[in-house]
């Protein structure tokens, strides 16, 4: 189980003392989804170098307060990178199409986004949307650790609001598991 709250206070970590006292202060108050466009905007303006792995965490973060993919993830694609290798990558493309489910054997209805891909053993992180007379549903219903070689790795679910859980599953479905590790 993830600990939030030492999550977002090594995010702040990374800003100004002024600015990470305030992203830290709307955690405290519980206006997290503030503390997320504070976080964002702090990162932009002092142009911080983030690594992979650290934007990858700060969507999980902004998916678990519903300010993911809107409105952060095209600001926050905007950060600089720290060009250090990271073993988490942020790989969802918002003008790519989504894939069919069906592909993976997971139902008609659905659509898969890869979101989130490992360096070091090729898995992705793929979020689970309903395809709705619409268009595709705004929130994922579901996660799924997808390998390239093989489908639907175990065909294990995470349900909506487990980005965390499903993160830390594909840290620890590496096959290079001292590299995948936080």
């Amino acid at each position: 189980m993830t600990n939030e709250a030492a999550v977002w206070q090594r995010l702040a970590a990374l800003l100004p003392p002024d600015d990470a006292r305030a992203v830290v202060d709307c955690w405290d108050i519980g206006e997290q989804e503030s503390g997320l466009e504070l976080l964002v905007s702090a990162l932009l303006r002092h142009q911080v170098p983030i690594d992979e792995t650290t934007r990858a965490e700060i969507a999980v973060v902004c998916e678990a307060w519903g300010m993911w993919p809107l409105p952060l993830a095209p600001r926050l694609s905007q950060c600089p990178g720290s060009g250090t290798a990271s073993v988490l990558q942020l790989i969802e493309n918002p003008a790519s199409a989504p894939l069919p489910a069906s592909t993976f054997g997971l139902g008609d209805q659905l659509v898969l986004v890869p979101w989130i891909g490992c360096t070091a053993c090729g898995k992705t992180l793929a979020r689970i949307h309903v395809l709705e007379p619409w268009g595709m549903s705004l929130n994922p219903e579901h996660y799924v650790i997808l390998d390239t070689g093989q489908g639907a790795t175990g065909h294990h679910l995470f349900t909506q609001g487990d980005g965390w859980d499903a993160l830390t599953a594909l840290r620890t479905s590496c096959d290079k598991p001292e590299l995948a590790q936080p």
